[in-house]
């Protein structure tokens, strides 16, 4: 049965998905504009920092003031209305909810709010992918311990790969790549709050007008983003990373295909079975028409002649050689799909990517010289941006590991980095008492002492 007609299903028994989210910000505003449009679902609970913050934002995108109670989780319950509160882990503690959604955009938190969620045997639909991108393989064998689904956010394009992936294999194509688009030149790695929109595209009004963040978007732009949302396609699916970081190769649609073929046939590749980014820009900055930079893709084989030939015979876009094809999504939803995910997960007990390994990496990396004493304030910010990085470079960086993007929130610099330069762990001041930065270690010390596990 199919998840629209499990949910009406649900909505007919008065057995509707409870959910909890936590964080009420851009991402969860666009989920929570399509739970009213939406059957079998009850958003029961929501916590934030702000919670007048939190209803405002719930005014903004359409709900009613009288959809949302402010006493308590039990009576939301009843009346079906929805709790706004700041108690995030009375929310997860909550017998009702079936699944909480993590909202926050804040990698540490979000580790501690994932794992108290599995503890109370609750499912997860993780958007904060900054956290998976550290210590995804061990947020998902925690989630299989407790017995619950632990699972990437559809509408955000990590899970829309995932499912480009999983559709491919299911069908019998090996995958060549996998990956998303990005407007990228390489001076956007040291762009700053500052310098965004004139790069992204956007004007400040504009920016001001969405309430858009300047050091989020200035992630995604700066390639921290990309690299963090590779890194978990990379651990979900099992595919391999290029071994200097993401290298971008402009293409057109129509160009993916033969872009990302190996370079022994004239691609961009390292190797079969990889992560790319794809950029909407050529290297001298002029837009290319018909780009991917919003979408997603995946590039397949056909091995045989026959498969081949019905690439040709049903007029399917290939490389030049017939070999290579690619399917895409030329457009993302973020919040507007997550209820795909809490669905999936809620009615069929099955995730929308989830890491089954440790392939991939990102390290926080110097935009410009950093003096000793100075503060990072991680992705998008004006001190560090994200590389891309196989798992066992990163673990034997300098013999010590480096040091991931998540972690670098607030951080105190210890010894001079000079631009360019990824950073240690013995290059900072790390407040080694957070269950995150005891999570990473711990799965730092499981996959070196069992390397095979990484695959």
């Amino acid at each position: 049965m199919s998840l629209h007609r499990q949910l009406l299903q649900r909505q007919a028994e008065g057995r509707p998905i409870r959910v909890g989210l936590i964080g009420a910000g851009k991402f969860g505003s666009m989920y929570l504009a399509q739970v009213p449009r939406t059957p079998g679902m009850h958003v029961a609970a929501i916590a934030d920092l702000s919670p007048e913050a939190a209803c405002r934002n719930l005014a903004r995108v359409g709900w009613p003031p009288e959809r949302v109670r402010a006493t308590s989780i039990d009576a939301a319950l009843k009346d079906g209305t929805t709790h706004v509160g700041d108690d995030w882990k009375a929310l997860v503690a909550h017998p009702a909810i079936d699944v909480v959604v993590e909202c926050t955009g804040s990698p540490v938190h979000a580790v501690d709010h994932c794992l108290e969620a599995f503890a109370h045997g609750k499912h997860v639909v993780n958007v904060t992918v900054e956290a998976d991108a550290f210590c995804g393989p061990w947020l998902a064998r925690e989630a299989a311990r407790a017995g619950v689904v632990y699972t990437l956010a559809f509408g955000d394009q990590p899970a829309l790969i995932c499912d480009l992936v999983d559709w491919a294999r299911t069908c019998g194509f090996p995958v060549v790549a996998a990956g998303r688009g990005h407007k990228w030149l390489p001076h956007f790695a040291q762009s700053t709050p500052e310098t965004v929109w004139g790069y992204y595209g956007l004007t400040p009004e504009q920016a001001a007008r969405g309430g858009l963040n300047p050091k989020m978007f200035n992630s995604f732009l700066d390639g921290s983003k990309p690299s963090i949302e590779s890194a978990a396609v990379a651990n979900a699916t099992g595919l391999e990373v290029p071994s200097t970081g993401l290298t971008y190769p402009p293409a057109s649609i129509a160009d993916i295909p033969f872009v990302t073929r190996p370079q022994s046939e004239g691609g961009h590749l390292e190797k079969k079975g990889m992560v790319e980014v794809i950029s909407s820009l050529e290297a001298d900055g002029r837009a290319i028409p018909y780009d991917i930079r919003m979408g997603v893709w995946v590039t397949v084989e056909g091995e045989t002649d026959y498969i081949r030939h019905c690439f040709e015979e049903y007029n399917a876009h290939t490389d030049p050689s017939g070999r290579y094809f690619t399917l895409y999504k030329r457009w993302h939803l973020i919040g507007l799909e997550v209820g795909y995910s809490v669905a999936s997960v809620a009615l069929r007990g099955e995730a929308t990517g989830v890491a089954t390994c440790w392939n991939a990496d990102v390290v926080a990396t110097a935009k410009r010289d950093l003096a000793p004493g100075e503060m990072l304030d991680g992705e998008g910010g004006y001190t560090v941006w994200g590389k891309l990085q196989p798992a066992a470079a990163s673990l034997a960086y300098r013999g010590e590991g480096g040091l991931p993007l998540g972690l670098a929130h607030q951080v105190k610099v210890v010894r001079p980095v000079a631009q360019g330069q990824m950073l240690s762990w013995s290059d900072v001041a790390i407040d080694t008492a957070t269950r995150a930065y005891r999570v990473r270690r711990e799965m730092e010390a499981a996959f070196a002492a069992a390397p095979a596990a990484r695959h």
